[in-house]
């Protein structure tokens, strides 16, 4: 469930930046923030996500509000969607899993390949969900397509990877313990 705060900046833009994108970056960053400052607090680390969370929201927000306030909604949204979707496969990459942080304290008896397959299907699931994202808001501001088609893909992506990451490492320790 941790790993869901994580995203929780990200979470809080999607769903506020249709009120004002300006707002929505300012609330993400500062919840990035306050995510970051409590975590640091309880363990002094910086985890990926929130760290990317913290300067991405932070530069978006400057930029839009100082630099180029022109810059589009979809636009916005879909150079944070490349961003955090680049920062998960880059973690994948590492085999070093975004996801790693948030799943220990819950799967601290876990045996070590377990516990990284488990890191990686979750990771694998965000980087594809913000890869869907980052199309679909592509597709918005380059192609013209529909602002509804792009915010029913990106509804449905989150779901699909919050399911997925509510569940599997359910399942996962459910296995483990037969």
């Amino acid at each position: 469930m941790t790993l869901l705060f994580g995203f929780a900046p990200f979470i809080l833009f999607a769903a506020l930046s249709r009120l004002s994108a300006d707002l929505a970056l300012w609330l993400a960053f500062a919840s990035a923030f306050v995510v970051t400052i409590r975590d640091f607090v309880e363990s002094p680390t910086l985890r990926l996500l929130d760290g990317a969370s913290l300067a991405l929201f932070g530069i978006l927000a400057l930029w839009r509000g100082f630099v180029a306030p022109e810059l589009s909604l979809p636009a916005v949204r879909a150079f944070a969607d490349i961003v955090l979707c680049l920062v998960i496969l880059v973690s994948l990459l590492r085999r070093r899993p975004f996801s790693s942080p948030y799943i220990a304290r819950d799967a601290k008896d876990w045996p070590a390949p377990l516990f990284l397959r488990v890191n990686q299907m979750v990771s694998l699931a965000w980087g594809l969900a913000f890869a869907v994202m980052a199309l679909a808001d592509g597709a918005v501001t380059f192609l013209a397509a529909s602002f509804y088609v792009g915010i029913a893909a990106n509804v449905v992506a989150l779901a699909l990877a919050i399911t997925f990451t509510l569940r599997y490492p359910v399942l996962a320790a459910e296995r483990l313990a037969r």
